[in-house]
């Protein structure tokens, strides 16, 4: 099992910024992948951005492309997801995520493991 922690979120004015933290423990062998996602009311839990563990490589959606980055703390084993120029249709709760693969997958389907959440609101 893997357990994964998130904080940081909070409520911001549009164009300001947040860092998310996903803080995991556990058989973190069994997260080569971690991923932040995020589901706003009435929607889909949609793909973020992913990084993996070992090399450090990254993945982005389209829509945060440019103003968010993730990032990893090795020895903490902490996951951070810099958010900045934030929009209000950023506004959702944002979850972390580990996945057994090394492929850098974008499907929910595909990750094991969840953390519980935290909420990010963007004012206009």
């Amino acid at each position: 099992q893997v357990q994964l922690v998130e904080s940081g979120g909070g409520l911001v004015q549009a164009g300001g910024s947040l860092r998310l933290s996903c803080a995991a423990s556990g058989r973190t062998v069994s997260s080569n992948t971690v991923g932040w996602f995020r589901q706003a009311p009435g929607k889909e839990r949609d793909f973020v951005a992913g990084i993996i563990w070992s090399g450090g490589n990254t993945d982005y959606a389209d829509s945060v492309k440019g103003r968010f980055t993730i990032s990893r703390d090795n020895a903490k084993n902490t996951v951070f997801l810099q958010m900045n120029s934030l929009k209000p249709e950023d506004t959702a709760v944002y979850y972390c995520a580990a996945a057994p693969y090394t492929g850098l997958p974008r499907s929910r389907q595909l990750y094991p493991f969840w953390g519980q959440g935290t909420q990010v609101t963007v004012s206009s």
